[in-house]
C-alpha cells in the first residue's frame, strides 16, 4: 500500500539570469553655430541614466543613455568650451529558462568616456557602459509532510535553515535641491559637467517596510569668472521607505542597489543651482526559512519503503561588502590637478582550487594645468586583484561601486592617483535536498516473543537512528533502555527489539 504525504507550498524567487553586458556607444557630434573651431579635445565626462526596463517572453531589456560633456580648447586660443550630448543604448538578456515574467535589477557602470576631433567642427564621442542585469521570477516548491501514518512508523526529520530570496521590487524617488558653492570657493560662471554617484549607506526591514538611507554624491566641474576650472562636491542625503508585499517573520535581510533615472542642474539667481535627480532603489528581500523535511522512515514491525524526491532551492550562502583601494602613477606628468575620474569595471572571475580570483579593471582620467599654465589631460589603466574564498558548488556575484571621486597628488616628475571602490559579493547555490514524499507500507508482522534484546558495541560515528533501523528497534526505546540523554554518548548499548 502506498501512503502519499501532504504537500505544502512555499514561495521564493528564482534567478533566471545574472550577467554583465558591455556596450560601446558612439556618436558624431557637430559643434553648434557660433562656437569656435576645435583645437584640442581636453576631457570627456559621462553619466549613465536608466530609462526603462522590460521583461517580455524570453527576453529582458534595459534602455537608457549616457549624458556626455566634452571639454575642448578652441583653435583660436580662447577659453575652453564645453558641449554636451545624449547617446541612447539598449541591452538585452536571454531569460528563456524562466517560467514567467518577473523583476529586473539593473546596475550600471560607466567604463570609459572619450572623444576625438574628426574635423574643426566635428568630433567622435565614445562611451563604454557595463550593466549587471539580474532577473528574478517567483517560483513555488512543494514540501512533503506526513499525514495520517500508522503509529509504528518512525521518521527521521531534519530542519535546514535557508536564506531564500522572497520579494523583489523598486522604489523611485526624486532629489530636488537648491545648492550653492560656498563663499570660500570661486563662484560659478559656467557649469561644465555634473555627475552623481548615489549609494545606500543603511538599510533594514521592519514592520513590513524596507527603510533605507543613503547619499547622492554630486560632482560639479565649473569655470569661474576668471576663466579657471574648479570642482566641488555636494553630499545630498536621502531617507526613504517602501511597503513590502508581505511581512516576513524571522531573520529578514535586504539587498538594495541605486541607479539614476534622470538628472538636471540649472543655474538660478545669485549663484544658486537647482538640482533635480531621479533615483530608483532596486531591492531584493531575503527571508531565513526553517525547512523541516522527512529524510528517512521505517517500522520495526512491518516493511516500509520510502519514496524519495529532491527539492532544489536557490539558497543565499553569503553576502558581504569590502573596500578596494586603487593607486596608479603617471610618470612625466606634473602640474596643478583640476579633476580626477576613477572608472572601475565589473570584475572578471577565475576559479582556482582555493576559491576565486578577481581581476578588477579600471581607468583613471586626469584634467590638469601643466607647468606652462595650459589645460592638459591624461589617462591611465589600472588593474586590481582580489581573492575570495568560495565553495566549489557556489556561484559568486561580484559588483563594484565607486566610493567618492578619484584624487591625485602632483609631484616633481609624476602624478600619484588614488581611487576607492566598494566590492559587493554574494554567494548563491542551487541546493538539492532529498526528502521522503510517500511510503510503500507492508502488512503488520506478528512480533517474535523468542527474539532476544541485543547488547552490542556501537560503531564509532553510527547514529542511534541507524542502529534502531538496522536492528528493528526505535530511537526512543534505545534511549530509555540505556538512560541516554546525549545521542553521542555510550559505546556499549542495550538494543530492545520487538
Amino acid at each position: 500500500m502506498e501512503l502519499q504525504f501532504e504537500k505544502q507550498s512555499c514561495r521564493c524567487l528564482s534567478r533566471a539570469a545574472r550577467e554583465v553586458k558591455n556596450e560601446e556607444v558612439t556618436q558624431e557630434l557637430k559643434l553648434p553655430d557660433g562656437m569656435p573651431d576645435i583645437g584640442r579635445v581636453l576631457a570627456t565626462w559621462g553619466q549613465v541614466v536608466l530609462r526603462s526596463k522590460e521583461w517580455r517572453g524570453d527576453t529582458a531589456a534595459v534602455s537608457g543613455g549616457v549624458m556626455i560633456w566634452v571639454l575642448y580648447a578652441p583653435e583660436d586660443g580662447t577659453a575652453p568650451r564645453c558641449v554636451d550630448t545624449w547617446i541612447p543604448f539598449t541591452m538585452k538578456w536571454d531569460v528563456s529558462g524562466a517560467d514567467r515574467e518577473g523583476t529586473i535589477r539593473a546596475m550600471p557602470l560607466l567604463r570609459f568616456a572619450d572623444s576625438r576631433a574628426l574635423s574643426a567642427r566635428k568630433m567622435m564621442v565614445r562611451a563604454g557602459v557595463a550593466m549587471l542585469g539580474e532577473m528574478l521570477y517567483p517560483m513555488e516548491f512543494q514540501i512533503s509532510r506526513p499525514g495520517e501514518i500508522p503509529e509504528d512508523v518512525e521518521f527521521l526529520k531534519n530542519t535546514y535553515p535557508m536564506r531564500l530570496p522572497r520579494q523583489a521590487g523598486e522604489k523611485t524617488f526624486l532629489l530636488d535641491e537648491e545648492l550653492m558653492v560656498p563663499g570660500a570657493a570661486p563662484g560659478v560662471d559656467k557649469i561644465l559637467s555634473f555627475t552623481i554617484q548615489p549609494e545606500v549607506t543603511d538599510q533594514k526591514v521592519m514592520a513590513g517596510k524596507l527603510v533605507f538611507r543613503g547619499n547622492g554624491n554630486l560632482h560639479l566641474v565649473y569655470r569661474c569668472a576668471e576663466g579657471k576650472l574648479h570642482t566641488w562636491d555636494f553630499e545630498l542625503p536621502f531617507s526613504q521607505f517602501q511597503d513590502l508585499d508581505e511581512e516576513l517573520s524571522g531573520e529578514v535581510r535586504s539587498d538594495a542597489a541605486i541607479a539614476v533615472t534622470s538628472l538636471e542642474l540649472d543655474p538660478g539667481e545669485e549663484g544658486r543651482l537647482r538640482l533635480k535627480c531621479g533615483l530608483v532603489c532596486q531591492y531584493v528581500i531575503q527571508g531565513c526559512e526553517l525547512v523541516e523535511l522527512v529524510q528517512d522512515a521505517y517500522s520495526p514491525v512491518r516493511e516500509v519503503q520510502p519514496v524519495m524526491e529532491e527539492i532544489s532551492l536557490p539558497v543565499v550562502l553569503d553576502q558581504r561588502k569590502e573596500l578596494i583601494y586603487g593607486e596608479q602613477t603617471l610618470p612625466g606628468k606634473t602640474g596643478q590637478i583640476v579633476d580626477v575620474s576613477f572608472l572601475p569595471d565589473f570584475p572578471r572571475q577565475h576559479r582556482t582550487g582555493e576559491g576565486i580570483d578577481l581581476e578588477i579593471p579600471g581607468m583613471y582620467q586626469v584634467l590638469y594645468y601643466g607647468e606652462d599654465g595650459t589645460l592638459q589631460s591624461a589617462a591611465a589603466r589600472w588593474e586590481g586583484q582580489h581573492h575570495l574564498e568560495a565553495a566549489e558548488n557556489s556561484r559568486i556575484g561580484a559588483a563594484v561601486l565607486p566610493q567618492g571621486r578619484g584624487s591625485g597628488t602632483a609631484g616633481a616628475d609624476s602624478m600619484e592617483l588614488r581611487g576607492q571602490l566598494q566590492l559587493d559579493v554574494d554567494a548563491t547555490a542551487e541546493q538539492g535536498i532529498p526528502m521522503v514524499s510517500a511510503l510503500e507500507i507492508g502488512e503488520l508482522q506478528e512480533p517474535d516473543p523468542a527474539r532476544p534484546s541485543l547488547i552490542l558495541c556501537r560503531p564509532e560515528g553510527e547514529s542511534l537512528w541507524s542502529l534502531a533501523k538496522r536492528w528493528g528497534s526505535t530511537v526512543g526505546a534505545i534511549q530509555k533502555a540505556n538512560g541516554i540523554i546525549d545521542a553521542d554518548q555510550d559505546s556499549m548499548l542495550l538494543i530492545p527489539v520487538s
